[in-house]
């Protein structure tokens, strides 16, 4: 490949060189959501994090599998082995069968993702269309020796598999200090310590989701699903797993444990998590009762939200951020998103209709402009660093609209493709925000160039006092309208 890509592994806590298993393809596995709820701001951050990624990877010329799973069995109360599936708790308060739930919220996501511009992976595989593949991966982890039998459930023997490998090596944690960290559960004495997790649970009598296997009527661990996916569908060694870093511990740590237990060795090559999106200091999320949903961000309507924000406003409140940093959600924060992204989108508009000159006197050169957006994006997927260089870029053309500069035909198509390129190719953003108000803010710009219209005969006529009137009228609306040397241009302060 032209640029050579960097990538920070979780496994190994060092930026290492990507280098595919194949030459020229690229199997990528992320964590999908647990569809009993609307998706929220932190269902967001991964969805556009690796949406980054798939975007960039295709862009560097590479052919990519990407697998997003759907959880829609097994994920049970508070990530632990005990309590209520969330589908079945949500069926049952709803009064409706759990597929109707899991089917319900998936529709849910994927309206959320396309609002999101996240583009779909090329496949997305469901928890309970793989029962048969999980039973296949818990009877492999047992004829190996590493998992028992207890009262019709399969628990993993953590320490029995930390004696022949290393239990911990993702998180960093031991073995002890996972068993001093343990909470005492209710029915923690089917287990042989409380550091072992379930691969296979027994369906009490109320539980509603339930699949005969060899050792019961139950449903798989949660934590099996997306090995037996990953490896049937990218094979036993893959490129990358990725994930929220809530998921390092005990998720993606017991899927180590999984597949070095069932085939000998490790599944993945490069593990990549995105930080968290935090709400005062706390992480957002459902356990803690903190989230907003991407439908109240949409539409504006939750206690800690002022206004509405557009999906491209999300979008690019999390791309502003490296996505290994912490965020702090803030009205404040999700204002100034708007601003930006409104800047780069005038920058983009600007662009389209500046007229070239036979040389170039801007301070920028393009060509480097393209090479260090690609350097950014190949540190780590620096999307803060391209957002930045393209704020440079609309500053040159600002500079070249008020005449104080000029642009080649030759520079002014370069910057266009490059633009064209990295923010809307590559960071996924949109020239129409997307919001459910997209059609009435078209209808008023085209009002607003039938008055400029109006304006521009009556300066023709000489008509200053009509001219003055619609200038001054759209301004006090919020209007800004600019005369210049080839017509007049508007736009709308938000």
């Amino acid at each position: 490949m032209e640029h050579q890509l960097y990538i920070y592994n979780t496994l190994t806590r060092y930026k290492e060189v990507f280098k595919p298993l194949n030459e020229g393809r690229v199997g990528m596995y992320v964590c999908g959501p647990t569809v009993y709820g609307d998706a929220h701001l932190g269902h967001a951050r991964p969805a556009i994090t690796f949406d980054l990624l798939f975007r960039f990877l295709q862009k560097l010329g590479y052919k990519v599998r990407y697998v997003r799973n759907i959880t829609d069995v097994g994920h049970l109360e508070h990530d632990a082995d005990e309590g209520e599936d969330k589908i079945a708790k949500k069926a049952r308060l709803e009064q409706l069968e759990p597929m109707e739930v899991a089917q319900y919220y998936t529709n849910r996501f994927h309206d959320a993702m396309n609002d999101l511009n996240c583009l779909p992976p090329s496949i997305e595989p469901h928890a309970t269309g793989h029962i048969i593949e999980q039973q296949q991966l818990v009877q492999e982890i047992m004829q190996n020796g590493y998992a028992y039998e207890s009262n019709g459930s399969i628990y993993f023997d953590v320490e029995k598999y930390d004696k022949d490998h290393k239990y911990g090596i993702l998180s960093g944690r031991s073995l002890e200090n996972i068993k001093d960290a343990s909470r005492e559960l209710a029915g923690v004495g089917e287990k042989k310590n409380q550091a072992d997790f379930a691969l296979w649970k027994k369906a009490m009598p109320e539980h509603i989701m339930h699949w005969p296997s060899p050792w019961s009527e139950g449903f798989p661990g949660w934590h099996c699903e997306c090995t037996a996916m990953g490896r049937k569908y990218l094979g036993e060694h893959f490129d990358i797993h990725g994930g929220g870093l809530d998921l390092v511990f005990p998720h993606h740590e017991c899927e180590i444990a999984q597949a070095v237990a069932s085939q000998g060795d490790q599944m993945v090559h490069y593990w990549m998590h995105n930080n968290m999106i935090t709400i005062d200091g706390k992480k957002m999320g459902k356990s803690y009762n903190n989230f907003i949903t991407l439908p109240q961000f949409f539409a504006g309507e939750h206690e800690r939200l002022e206004k509405g924000y557009s999906p491209m406003t999300i979008r690019f409140f999390i791309l502003q951020a490296h996505y290994r940093s912490t965020v702090d959600f803030s009205n404040e924060a999700l204002q100034a998103a708007e601003k930006g992204l409104e800047r780069l989108l005038d920058g983009w508009a600007l662009l389209q209709n500046l007229t070239p000159a036979a040389t170039s006197t801007i301070d920028i050169d393009v060509k480097k402009f393209r090479e260090d957006c690609y350097d950014a994006m190949c540190d780590d997927l620096n999307s803060p660093i391209v957002i930045s260089l393209l704020f440079d870029a609309c500053r040159v053309l600002n500079i070249v609209n008020d005449k104080k500069a000029t642009i080649s035909a030759e520079d002014l198509a370069h910057l266009k493709e490059t633009f064209q390129l990295f923010a809307f190719d590559i960071l996924g953003l949109k020239a129409e925000a997307g919001s459910n108000n997209s059609g009435r803010e078209e209808a008023f710009g085209k009002v607003v160039d039938m008055l400029l219209e109006q304006r521009t005969i009556a300066k023709q006529n000489k008509d200053w006092a009509t001219s003055d009137k619609i200038r001054n009228e759209l301004t006090a609306l919020g209007f800004e309208v600019k005369d210049t040397k080839d017509g007049c241009t508007w736009k709308l302060n938000k």
